[in-house]
């Protein structure tokens, strides 16, 4: 995996830390320490050492999950406050535009772009995951902060847009595909809720935000 360059002081500077933190981007649920350690070829010791420093950076949670016999388990997860320091790889900004520009080029249309993002959603809600569609939006980088609502909503307002210089490309069509994925997650991780909102904002100031409402959470 390409990870960016960081400042030394960045605590996923240490290569063995970028690892285990992109690995758990990868995923997308939670993860216990041995299958992290045996996942990347290293020994648990030293992973729990990572870990207890990414802990510490407030970079991933740790819940403990009882067992029948012996000691609790770590299980290890994206903390939804992540705020990883460091410049993205500028391939990775690039790209985004880049494709922008061939979907303008093909005269795709917006509405196009929002059913493939559908799709992609549907996807990924689909692949082995816990945590629903909040962890889901974790996992993608949006650093989401829910709020409940009286009526049955939740709203999440998204702190950081990871696709912003695509964004700033052509937000219509980049929004859309983020719409569309939000559906398509929706659809999978929570089937009888329904996007009732979805407000784009500066995607360098972040701040968008989804409302979804949930007939479980009405009644």
């Amino acid at each position: 995996m390409d990870l960016p360059f960081r400042p030394a002081d960045d605590v996923l500077a240490q290569p063995t830390r970028a690892r285990i933190f992109a690995l758990l981007g990868e995923l997308r649920r939670g993860a216990g320490t041995e299958e992290i350690a045996t996942t990347l070829g290293l020994h648990p010791n030293g992973v729990r050492v990572h870990l207890d420093r990414l802990l510490e950076a407030q970079l991933v949670l740790r819940d403990r999950e009882k067992r029948s016999r012996g000691r609790p388990r770590d299980v290890w997860t994206i903390s939804p406050q992540a705020r990883p320091a460091g410049e993205p790889p500028t391939a990775y900004a690039n790209l985004g535009r880049w494709l922008v520009r061939v979907v303008q080029d093909a005269g795709t249309s917006p509405a196009d772009v929002e059913a493939t993002g559908m799709r992609i959603g549907r996807d990924l809600g689909a692949a082995p995951s816990e945590g629903g569609f909040e962890a889901a939006l974790s996992a993608l980088g949006f650093q989401p902060r829910r709020e409940a609502g009286a009526d049955g909503t939740a709203t999440y307002e998204l702190r950081n847009c990871p696709y912003r210089d695509a964004v700033a490309a052509d937000q219509p069509r980049v929004c859309g595909l983020h719409r569309g994925l939000t559906v398509g997650l929706l659809e999978t991780l929570e089937p009888a809720s329904e996007l009732t909102s979805f407000v784009p904002r500066d995607p360098y100031r972040a701040g968008c935000t989804i409302e979804v409402r949930s007939p479980a959470r009405h009644g």
